[in-house]
């Protein structure tokens, strides 16, 4: 589960915000939806996901081996992009018909826990039908909300830069474990004066990444239940990536809007992009020249502080059939044929089963698998913050606001006081 210049994460935060405050989403118990058991005893649940059509042709070969192996529980799919899904899932979870089980990410966990949406995996690991063992270290953490597990991961992946090698090698700069910020500024300014290419495409307003640079002067971008952040802390922050749009350092907001849904990166009106680590193939999809993934900047040439993020399964407090869902999670997480078939469209794959399953071919995912080997080795990957109900709306907050203030749309000061207040309105809702 994660902010970044991919077509998936924004359209993702355009709806995430959109029809969250306006849905009173019911804390009722019950059946929900069409699942249920035919007279042969078969069991039908309905899964859905969000993504791409490459996506849904691998999640359907790894239904068929699923079915196979559990001749008596059928599933029924559904997908949409990032943002349909998130306003259908809205939907059906206040009318009490959310699909029994689903793609989920961190920042809509506590959201739906709060509105007793989400069931609880830990009786179906107690019963046996679910299992947590064989994952990689840190991963499973990502699913816990107040000592219950909501979500089951099937890929990890953490931030990274993504740099275009080549007009990096024409400026002469080389990306070096311990850089710090000021370093990584530098940089950019010597590939924008040596090449006349912007050396980033818009850092500032990337909330996961502001969450990095919290973390490493020992803040965080949420606690459990707020902003872990002042108002003169973002507005340093931003103040400082408005100076650089200025100076031509950063690559100019109405550019990026041009490009879209193309990455200005991959367009080559960038020359570098935090993003998270397993988006790379995008860019290589995208565009003409050669990427690779770089350290992220530090303070002190030590801390990242980088954690694991990850997509994960979730499951219904309503579905009728918990076992039967537990069953289908444990399969598509732990079975190595899956893990071949999935590779990593959803990120590095979490449990060891398929990690050791899948052995990548390409340059692009050998790259990024040896990124998070690299990182884990560091020792610099800490716990992921908290996301408090409301994550998804103040994601797309801050993704907005600081585009604003790239377009010289609103003044510092004045982002950072809107960004408070809808932030403020977000938990409340």
């Amino acid at each position: 589960m994660g902010t970044s210049r991919n077509v998936e994460r924004r359209t993702i935060l355009r709806a995430a915000g959109a029809s969250a405050a306006a849905l009173g989403l019911a804390a009722t118990t019950g059946c929900g939806g069409d699942s249920g058991t035919s007279a042969d005893g078969t069991v039908t649940i309905r899964y859905s996901w969000w993504g791409a059509d490459e996506r849904a042709k691998k999640i359907n070969q790894t239904i068929k081996l699923f079915e196979k192996k559990y001749p008596k529980i059928k599933v029924k799919t559904d997908f949409q992009d990032y943002a349909s899904f998130w306003e259908k899932f809205q939907t059906q979870a206040a009318g009490g018909n959310p699909p029994d089980v689903f793609q989920n990410a961190v920042t809509f966990l506590r959201k739906y826990d709060k509105r007793s949406v989400l069931l609880d995996l830990k009786s179906q690991i107690d019963a046996g039908n679910l299992s947590l063992g064989d994952f990689r270290a840190g991963v499973t953490e990502v699913g816990e909300v107040d000592g219950k597990q909501l979500g089951i991961p099937v890929g990890s992946n953490t931030m990274a830069l993504v740099i275009d090698k080549k007009v990096f090698q024409k400026a002469g700069v080389e990306p070096a474990t311990g850089w710090t910020w000021d370093d990584y500024f530098k940089a950019l300014k010597s590939v924008h004066d040596r090449t006349k290419v912007p050396g980033d495409t818009g850092y500032f307003s990337i909330m996961y990444l502001y969450d990095l640079y919290l973390r490493q002067n020992g803040k965080a971008f949420y606690t459990k239940d707020g902003l872990g952040f002042d108002k003169a802390d973002l507005t340093e922050w931003w103040q400082d990536g408005y100076g650089r749009v200025k100076a031509g350092i950063i690559t100019d907001p109405k550019i990026v809007e041009q490009d879209r849904p193309k990455s200005s990166l991959s367009a080559g009106h960038g020359a570098s992009e935090f993003t998270w680590d397993n988006f790379t193939v995008r860019y290589t999809a995208e565009g003409s020249s050669e990427y690779g993934l770089a350290p992220i900047p530090t303070m002190d040439g030590k801390h990242t502080g980088q954690y694991l993020a990850s997509l994960m399964l979730s499951a219904s407090a309503r579905t009728r059939h918990p076992k039967e869902v537990a069953q289908f999670i444990d399969f598509m997480v732990h079975d190595p044929e899956v893990g071949k078939i999935m590779g990593y469209d959803r990120g590095i794959l979490a449990s060891t089963q398929q990690y050791d399953a899948f052995k990548p071919t390409d340059p692009v995912n050998k790259e990024i698998a040896q990124y998070e080997a690299d990182t884990a080795k560091a020792g610099v990957l800490g716990t992921i913050t908290p996301h408090p109900s409301g994550a998804d709306t103040i994601e797309a907050a801050f993704l907005r606001i600081g585009g604003d203030l790239a377009q010289g749309k609103t003044k510092p000061s004045a982002a950072v006081k809107q960004f408070f207040d809808e932030a403020q309105a977000a938990f409340q809702a």
